[in-house]
């Protein structure tokens, strides 16, 4: 039975003051009502449990999600507020509307002499700012998101475009890789936004990995030679066009000749790219800016889900996909996001997403607890004489337990200072120097190493210490194939980078044994990593693949999109002018369809079939790498697979 919307409100808002008479049955005696009740709704008895019952909230919240509100419509003004209206528009529309469509609507107005007295600075002042947004590739968003639903790299856009809008002159500004999550696309515009706030007279240092913002510096600083205690040192400072014939330099070589990509593209040219085994698919996705799409995922190989930021990626990979697959095969408590069926689940026994989530939040939390080494190395230690002497067990080893660690710091290694009006300050301990561990702990020892010891070890050095140890030595290994051999094992979680986070995570799943049927989904792992570290990161995924599982990223960098064997472009552009399936083929699909758009674009006003403009395409051709040793081509040549092509429409 369908219910109106009237009917609906009261089932989860319930009836308020009003009271329900419930007809007295037949065969009852006596008059009127069989009795009356109030009916507070579900959303309110479901509340009322979880504050009442330990440990409903839990399983209360996932069957419950966030909603407009239905007195205001989600405009979160009152009545009287809301009936306000500017140029014919309330104040929530005006909010609601796509930054892009907000400029060209401000534009089109005129004022009388009248308000232009009034309001023509504030005007002014607004469509500036707007502009600002819209400069640095933010058109698609409106002001009304939520902050907490912004990525790393729109809030670092925002931040970008109030400092240009400033107006501010004699400014050192100092990024953090500005980049993270912008496609090529969005690169350039921030380019030139970051050009906009030089001419004004000031300073800026990036710190950046991405081609194309090195190469638009003015100076570049390489540092190296390697990554942690292999590194610290400038080996290399010129202008970015100089670097590569710099001696020393690590970048340099990236920029212009090679590419991260060229290992697996020499092995593209000899064997082709893989087809796929199967398909996943989803049907009718309608998810926030998704356009009802029935999009194929494929098996077996290694699958790139690309496009303009803003334009679906994420509502149809994270929130479709991965929380209806670990909903189905591991009972978790997601709640997919609006589709109509998922086929082909049957094809995968274990889904696992990778994403930059921190590993902990506390110093007790650190590499080598995460991925499970630690257990092993606790074992190892407890079967020294020097531990069996004094009665020390693995627990003892651990320093997030009392028993063998320093209780003066718990096992931290450093003490919180409380500086009351300022950030509170760590220092170390000063009864274990920063060991963790009692001395009578640290007596015990393994090749002449504490467990102390093994804490300050970098997984590559761990690698080599524990050789002998097969189940240390492998777990170690993977770390060091991610590109982490630099870590240290007991390094803080709050230390980590968020690219650093999630190669811990994916070690740790690596080191795990493999069923030969895993999806591994993985949400821009090049993030904050340079060229070496990415070209590590490719070897790793092509190896996962080769082990009969299937690897699915959602990447907007050029190298890993080179290099996957099929790729699904979302698009056209962000917000509502996306949340559809441009082309889905091998990266030379995506080329190709560049070339036809442009040709379409070129013809009598757009004559003929229209096309979706591919810009992750256009970008392809642009990046040429160039080809491998014995190719008859790279990105941008005829397609070498024949697979079957992934199909999307609308409905």
């Amino acid at each position: 039975m369908e219910l109106s919307g009237i009917q609906q409100r009261a089932l989860f808002e319930g009836t308020g003051e009003r009271w329900i008479d419930v007809p007295r049955p037949a065969g009852v005696p006596g008059s009127g009502p069989w009795f009356s009740f109030r009916f507070k709704g579900l959303e309110n008895a479901c509340e009322e449990a979880a504050r009442q019952v330990v440990g409903l909230r839990a399983r209360v919240d996932a069957v419950m999600g966030e909603v407009p509100c239905s007195a205001c419509g989600g405009s979160r003004l009152a009545d009287v507020a809301a009936a306000v209206t500017l140029w014919g528009r309330p104040l929530d529309v005006w909010c609601r509307m796509p930054l892009g469509r907000m400029v060209a609507e401000l534009e089109g107005v005129t004022l009388s002499d009248t308000e232009r007295s009034v309001a023509g600075d504030l005007l002014r002042e607004l469509l500036s700012r707007v502009r600002f947004l819209v400069d640095v590739g933010l058109e698609y968003l409106d002001l009304a998101r939520p902050a907490g639903s912004l990525s790393g790299g729109e809030m670092q856009r925002i931040r970008l475009a109030a400092q240009v809008g400033s107006g501010l002159t004699g400014v050192l500004y100092v990024l953090d890789e500005p980049t993270i999550g912008l496609h090529p696309r969005d690169t350039h515009k921030l380019i030139a936004a970051l050009g906009k706030l030089r001419a004004l007279g000031n300073t800026l240092v990036v710190v950046e990995h991405d081609r194309d913002v090195v190469a638009a510096a003015d100076h570049a600083l390489d540092f190296g030679p390697g990554s942690g205690r292999e590194g610290g040192r400038i080996v290399a400072q010129a202008p970015p066009a100089a670097l590569e014939a710099t001696a020393g330099s690590v970048t340099g070589p990236y920029l212009h000749r090679r590419r991260a990509c060229d290992g697996i593209l020499e092995r593209v040219a000899r064997e082709g790219r893989r087809s796929p085994t199967g398909w996943i698919g989803v049907r009718d996705a309608s998810h926030r800016t998704l356009k009802g799409i029935d999009v194929d995922f494929p098996l077996g190989v290694i699958a790139a889900v690309t496009g303009p930021s803003g334009s679906g990626k994420t509502s149809l990979v994270l929130e479709v996909l991965w929380r209806a697959l670990a909903r189905r095969l591991h009972a978790a408590r997601e709640q997919p996001g609006r589709h109509g069926s998922i086929t082909g689940l049957d094809l995968v026994d274990k889904v696992i997403l990778v994403d930059q989530e921190p590993i902990g939040t506390t110093p007790g939390s650190t590499p080598a607890t995460y991925t499970g080494v630690f257990d092993h190395v606790r074992q190892l230690f407890a079967k020294v004489p020097g531990a069996k002497t004094r009665g020390l067990t693995p627990r003892a080893f651990s320093f997030n337990v009392a028993g063998g660690r320093c209780e003066a710091c718990e096992g931290l290694g450093q003490r919180r200072v409380e500086m009351h009006f300022l950030p509170d300050v760590w220092v170390e301990c000063e009864h274990c120097k920063g060991s963790r561990y009692a001395t009578e702990t640290l007596a015990a020892t393994w090749h002449g190493r504490s467990i102390a010891d093994v804490l300050r070890m970098s997984a590559a050095e761990g690698a080599a210490f524990f050789a002998t140890v097969p189940q240390i030595a492998r777990i170690l290994d993977t770390l060091v194939d991610v590109g982490l051999g630099y870590v240290t094992l007991g390094q803080p979680a709050p230390q980590l980078s968020g690219g650093e986070a999630q190669r811990v995570k994916l070690s740790r799943e690596l080191a795990k044994p493999g069923t030969g049927r895993t999806l591994y989904i993985l949400d821009e792992p090049t993030t904050g990593l340079h060229f070496a570290d990415i070209e590590k990161l490719l070897l790793v995924l092509d190896r996962l693949v080769s082990a009969g599982n299937t690897v699915l990223v959602v990447e907007h960098n050029l190298e890993v999109i080179s290099a996957a064997d099929w790729v699904i472009d979302m698009g056209p552009e962000a917000g509502d002018g996306g949340g559809r399936v441009v082309v889905a083929g091998p990266p030379e699909d995506l080329v190709i369809h560049a070339a036809a758009w442009e040709k379409w674009q070129g013809s009598a006003g757009g004559a003929g079939a229209p096309l979706l403009r591919s810009h992750t395409g256009e970008a392809l051709r642009a990046f040429a790498p160039r080809a491998p040793a014995g190719a008859g081509g790279a990105v941008g040549a005829a397609p070498v697979t024949t697979a079957p092509r992934a199909r999307s429409r609308r409905r």
